[in-house]
């Protein structure tokens, strides 16, 4: 059998925990918040994973943090979690566990300048013994499995994500997940997925290879490349919530799918925009929703609209803030498109 065939033979867990499938959602600031990860698990995705979590703002109940680690009711419940003090990564961990959490993961792989300046996300990859400390106490105040996302190191003279990885497992991690790029590339050039091979190499946890997977062919190449049992999903779902779970299917049946059809498409933004509306309250969801409204335009309309109808499309809908008529301007926007298509 190739790799690949090996590995759906094999279940992938998270200790206890059984994945669905082998294509996960990554955690994404200001992108997965539980609307958006709901939807996405519906579609199929094998996993999803809330967005970073400030620990000692969840502790302190900021209701922002609190709302971000809300539960999607559909499969495990990961909470994301970052942080560079062990007290507040700790009681972070028995509050996101009692509010519901499945599983604990770590964030030490945020390259932004406002995480990493407060020596938290990927800055931790500098100091292993910090590290280490960080995540035996997450461990150590929970009984759910805890799960690590790191980079392969802080630049390219310290690549040292195999040895974080095989420290990490000693203490008790259940899974890591590497992003196949340095802090200080931040998402700039080519994810190296042959570079995660070294922390295949070094751990017997379950791996999952993150950066720039957007297809399934990509997702093909970045497992064959490093080792990895999975492969995780970040941008590359932005405004397709549905790839995830494509790539999950065809991953485990050979089987490939096309996008969904237009008329699909428009019913999953207009579900996505109404919820996040109601998450957040009106006034905020609108802000928030912008983005995925947007992502979702540019995808319906790589079906040969036109720039300027894209464009037209664009400046219309995000800058309204009345849903009734975001709802109108969404239904004519893509049928404009479908238009597009048939011509």
């Amino acid at each position: 059998m190739t790799g690949l065939e090996c590995k759906r033979a094999k279940p992938l867990k998270i200790g206890d925990i059984a994945v669905a499938n082998r294509v996960l959602l990554a955690p994404m600031s200001g992108v997965t918040d539980t609307p958006f990860r709901r939807l996405t698990a519906a579609l199929g995705a094998g996993l999803v994973v809330s967005e970073m979590t400030a620990s000692d703002d969840l502790v302190n109940g900021r209701p922002m943090s609190v709302l971000r680690c809300e539960a999607t009711g559909i499969g495990p419940h990961v909470v994301q979690l970052a942080g560079c003090e062990t007290r507040w990564m700790a009681e972070g961990a028995r509050i996101a566990e009692a509010a519901g959490a499945d599983i604990i993961d770590i964030n030490m792989g945020c390259p932004a300048r406002h995480v990493t300046g407060g020596q938290s996300g990927s800055a931790l990859m500098r100091d292993l013994d910090h590290a280490l400390r960080l995540i035996e106490a997450t461990i150590g105040a929970v009984k759910v499995p805890v799960t690590l996302k790191m980079r392969l190191g802080w630049d390219d003279r310290t690549l040292n994500a195999p040895e974080l990885a095989q420290r990490a497992e000693a203490a008790g991690v259940q899974m890591i997940t590497v992003h196949g790029r340095t802090r200080c590339q931040f998402y700039k050039g080519e994810a190296d997925w042959s570079a995660v091979r070294a922390v295949r190499n070094a751990i017997s946890l379950p791996l999952i290879v993150n950066g720039d997977i957007t297809s399934y062919e990509k997702a093909v190449d970045a497992l064959e490349m490093s080792g990895a049992d999975a492969v995780m999903i970040g941008r590359g779902a932005q405004g397709q919530p549905w790839l995830p779970g494509q790539i999950g299917r065809r991953l485990e049946t050979g089987t490939a799918e096309s996008a969904p059809p237009l008329a699909e498409q428009l019913k999953h933004i207009r579900g996505l925009y109404d919820e996040i509306c109601s998450h957040y309250g009106l006034r905020i969801g609108l802000k928030h929703a912008r983005k995925h409204l947007g992502w979702a335009l540019e995808i319906a309309a790589q079906c040969r609209a036109p720039a300027a109808t894209l464009r037209n499309w664009r400046q219309k809908i995000l800058t309204s803030d009345e849903p009734s008529s975001v709802h109108r301007s969404l239904e004519d926007a893509f049928d404009d498109f479908a238009w597009s298509a048939a011509a």
